[in-house]
């Protein structure tokens, strides 16, 4: 038997999970995901009014804020066979595209950028040698004094003892291969995303009211009618506008830059498995004329259709009471009454285990991007041939913890692009005296629909079911149950799971090749990671930033 290693929990993450891995020969060689918190709220709608329900949904998280309600919306709509008007497509639209722009900036920058970027590293930098280095690489190049003022900072948390948001990482590992250069730009970035994301977030509060959790949505369409006004819409576009330069000339060009000095991650973290979308961001407010379209890869190239009939949740490996594997529809949710065990050969997560059509499945920008590439999206396509031609490696790269990093930039600038579109069809449309933004509907006694919205970490969906005019039944799949679940009853591993098998590990008292391919899926489940080495007994205690 190898060597166990145990993080628990992962850090630079909402929610609290537990990664166990074995290590045998310096590479991992087993893996066990745990989710660490009980969710439960489907328990909370029961016997509740439809229109109730994203309200609360929407609540299961103050990161991934919006997505739940939209995908909520879009199920009670489905079961009361609602079409929404054009103006609230659009709007729901811009405001799912504003979740993409901050969500994924805020991802790179400030969840994983401390896995590539060693902070200490820059204080050795030459800020000339920098200033040369981001005029090469960067659209938004900085100045030898600019790079020095940041270099200056830095020193001050350091000489003070406080590295504030850089403090008690793993500084000078082996694993870290940017020259000081390098991370001193990179830390500039870092500095620069903290205020701009803090502007990205108003997106939401335009047309949304407020964020988190944005209260104009309602089942039937939104209820901003006092915003569709030009002023209003020019500050949504400023906002906008800022955004994307961002993203055009610092995220897009720092992912290129980082990974260029670890090409070796295009072999590490990949996940021999299903990868799934739903697709997303209707353009005629159809299903079928999505900007990210949905579809199925089982193990080929060749995408295929999806067919929701097939998802099923199985919580053999789950702290639930034991069942057959069921879909949505039919799901329950019945934790153990017991006091729970976390046991690695049997029960050892709160996270159900997705499968489609049996089968344990990827979901999220990898997903995406793998699926639209597949069937010919035009702009990812494009983006994802100028990243790889850039970089110099072939398609297989896209399967690893380092091709997960670079579609969440490649899907960010595309969704963004996409963005200056549904801003000018709202300004036609309200030009032209359409401001019809609510579809009038009545509850019906009985009905069952879905909502699949594909977010920025992954495909989501609710199930709902009516009867006499309240909610029956209720469940919903997020991004990460599909990709951090556990094992299920043929002993499937989960993705997650999958995709640190193999994954070196320099020291097992500082695992930062483990948090690099965890931190690449974006787990959406806190801060001291306790590491025990089973040889010893001994609890290594790492905080992680």
């Amino acid at each position: 038997m190898g060597q166990r290693i145990l993080i628990d929990p992962i850090t630079r993450i909402e929610g609290h999970l537990r990664i166990e891995v074995e290590v045998e020969n310096g590479r991992v060689k087993d893996a066990w995901s745990s989710g660490q918190m009980f969710r439960g709220i489907e328990m909370m709608l029961k016997g509740r009014d439809p229109r109730d329900a994203h309200h609360f949904v929407q609540r299961s998280c103050g990161v991934c804020t919006y997505v739940h309600a939209l995908s909520s919306a879009r199920a009670v709509e489905a079961a009361c066979n609602i079409t929404i008007p054009d103006n609230a497509r659009i709007i729901r639209n811009l405001l799912h595209g504003a979740q993409y722009q901050h969500d994924h900036i805020v991802h790179f920058y400030h969840l994983h950028a401390l896995d590539w970027v060693d902070i200490v590293s820059a204080l050795s930098a030459d800020p000339v040698k920098t200033a040369s280095l981001s005029e090469n690489v960067s659209g938004r190049p900085g100045t030898a004094d600019y790079f020095r003022t940041v270099q200056d900072k830095l020193k001050t948390f350091v000489n003070s003892g406080q590295l504030g948001p850089f403090n008690n990482a793993y500084w000078g590992h082996p694993a870290y291969q940017l020259p000081a250069e390098a991370n001193l730009m990179a830390a500039s970035h870092y500095l620069e995303a903290l205020k701009l994301q803090a502007k990205a977030a108003r997106m939401h509060a335009i047309f949304g009211g407020k964020n988190p959790h944005p209260q104009s949505l309602v089942v039937g369409g939104v209820t901003c009618i006092g915003d569709l006004t030009p002023e209003r819409l020019d500050e949504f576009y400023g906002i906008w506008k800022e955004t994307k330069e961002f993203v055009d000339q610092v995220y897009i060009p720092d992912i290129l830059a980082v990974a260029s000095f670890y090409k070796d991650w295009a072999g590490i973290g990949g996940n021999n498995a299903t990868y799934l979308a739903y697709g997303d961001f209707p353009r005629k407010g159809v299903d079928d004329d999505l900007l990210l379209p949905g579809g199925v890869l089982m193990g080929d190239l060749t995408p295929k259709p999806l067919d929701t009939n097939l998802i099923t949740e199985d919580v053999t490996r789950g702290w639930y009471e034991p069942g057959e594997s069921r879909h949505p529809y039919q799901g329950e949710t019945k934790p153990i009454p017991a006091e729970v065990t976390y046991n690695t050969d049997d029960k050892y997560s709160w996270i159900k285990a997705p499968r489609y059509d049996g089968r344990s499945a990827e979901v999220g920008p990898l997903a995406r991007n793998l699926v639209a590439y597949t069937r010919g999206q035009k702009d990812v396509k494009q983006l994802v041939d100028h990243v790889l031609s850039t970089l110099g490696v072939g398609t297989e790269a896209l399967f690893s913890t380092l091709g997960r990093t670079a579609a969440r930039g490649i899907e960010t600038a595309v969704v963004g692009n996409a963005m200056e579109t549904w801003i000018d069809e709202l300004r036609t449309n309200i030009a032209r005296g359409d401001k019809e933004i609510y579809q009038p509907w009545t509850m019906p006694d009985t009905g069952m629909g879905y909502g699949l919205n594909d977010v920025p970490r992954g495909a989501l969906g609710h199930w709902i079911e009516i009867d006499k005019g309240m909610i029956k039944n209720y469940q919903y799949v997020v991004p990460s149950t599909w990709n951090l679940g556990p094992r299920d009853a043929q002993n499937q591993k989960g993705p997650v799971e999958n995709s640190l098998i193999g994954t070196p590990v320099a020291d097992p008292k500082q695992p930062l090749e483990i948090l690099r391919t965890v931190h690449s899926y974006d787990p959406c489940i806190a801060c001291a990671i306790h590491v025990i080495d089973p040889h010893t007994n001994e609890t290594y205690k790492v905080r992680v930033i």
